[in-house]
């Protein structure tokens, strides 16, 4: 078995985050998947007990934790409990650093301890209708005034869309010269010409609020600009490699819940008279599984700990992300199959674990831009084909 390195505090961590878990959040999941939105009380319950935003020093209200691996810990275990449509880790890990990272310290004491109590929830916006994965494809934009910026476009596919009461936008503040002179601006719900379109409806992740925003010559404070004018595109290009270490931690529990779910499932249904996990077809497919789910928890474990130290690349991030999601699609696929018709039907978590597995080779990258980022690292940003060089 697979032997996994966690410090005695982080095994209690653990153990009080599952019981988090089971007590606050498995029990209205249900619901919330019917409503379509998690409610906010999620947060602020997280935030009281100290689960939501673990990193920010204790003046912002944290507990000044900077090993991943906590982070690690939350995640695994938000999404082995079937609760990954609470997009927390969005708001604690992938968001909240914008802050402390490009921010200054006025807009840190004035914004983190909110976020740290779970009274206000964050979120990005990075997509529009036409530009997804290529940022420089965006159309928002903003001018400059004398003590303020005037922002108009759209966003769309945005996680916590509808909750968030912060939502670091990325917009075009130089578009007739330069496509990648961006600055990302803090918006904050009751900005006038700041609104909300609808609460998508989605294949799968149904909790998970992802909405439409539109901003409307919202007029954003100076004091709202986090970190340079301009420099909006490096500062997101810098997020992305952790933003994918994020999903490839949280895919790869999803995975490895599918697993579990498919191995209880064959070892009591039976056909023909015996076990489905008796026949060789399943053994040897889920031994196909069990082989990829533990190099893969290595490989992940690996950038952790490359992250720790401030050595996690975007390929090797990258690397992680594209093989992850894909394996957490093929394992809910599988298991889809081996439960039979059961499979389909909606009763049983296998078939949700399918429906929600295939976003992850689409967000934060999609697994056809992983594999860009990847091949560009041993071919070159202007590789040529050889059969089209001139000799």
């Amino acid at each position: 078995m697979l032997q996994r390195k966690f410090t005695e505090e982080q095994h209690m961590f653990r153990d009080a985050y599952r019981k988090f878990l089971t007590a606050e959040i498995v029990p209205h999941m249900e619901g919330w998947r019917e409503a379509g939105c998690v409610d906010r009380d999620a947060f602020r319950r997280a935030g009281e007990q100290g689960f939501l935003m673990i990193w920010p020093d204790e003046k912002y209200g944290g507990m000044g934790e900077a090993d991943f691996r906590f982070e690690q810990i939350i995640i695994e275990e938000t999404n082995y409990a079937r609760a990954g449509d609470w997009f927390n880790s969005l708001h604690s890990r992938l968001v909240g650093p914008y802050l402390t990272r490009f921010g200054n310290e006025e807009q840190c004491q004035r914004l983190l301890p909110k976020c740290v109590s779970g009274e206000s929830v964050l979120a990005i916006a990075m997509t529009e209708p036409d530009a997804g994965s290529d940022i420089a494809g965006t159309r928002s934009s903003a001018i400059e005034h004398d003590d303020h910026w005037v922002l108009n476009g759209s966003k769309t596919f945005i996680s916590n869309g509808i909750n968030a009461d912060i939502v670091i936008v990325a917009a075009k503040t130089d578009p007739d010269n330069n496509p990648h002179h961006m600055t990302l601006f803090v918006v904050e719900r009751g900005m006038s010409g700041f609104e909300r379109g609808r609460n998508l409806k989605k294949m799968g992740m149904k909790a998970q609020d992802t909405a439409e925003l539109f901003f409307n010559d919202v007029k954003v404070p100076k004091a709202n600009v986090l970190g340079e004018p301009g420099q909006g595109f490096i500062y997101l290009m810098k997020g992305l490699a952790e933003e994918r270490l994020l999903g490839a931690v949280g895919y790869l529990s999803s995975a490895q819940l599918s697993f579990d779910l498919t191995l209880a499932y064959v070892q009591e249904r039976k056909a023909f008279g015996k076990p489905v996990a008796a026949f060789q077809n399943t053994q040897f497919k889920l031994a196909e599984m069990r082989t990829q789910l533990d190099f893969s928890q290595v490989y992940v474990d690996q950038c952790v700990t490359s992250f720790n130290a401030d050595q996690l690349s975007a390929v090797d991030a990258a690397k992680a992300k594209l093989v992850t999601s894909e394996l957490q699609v093929a394992m809910g696929e599988l298991g889809v199959q081996l439960h039979g018709g059961n499979g389909y039907m909606d009763e049983y978590p296998i078939s949700r674990q399918y429906t929600d597995a295939k976003i992850s080779t689409i967000y934060a990258g999609s697994s056809e831009v992983m594999k860009i980022i990847i091949s560009r690292d041993f071919l070159g940003e202007d590789y040529t084909p050889f059969n089209t060089r001139n000799f």
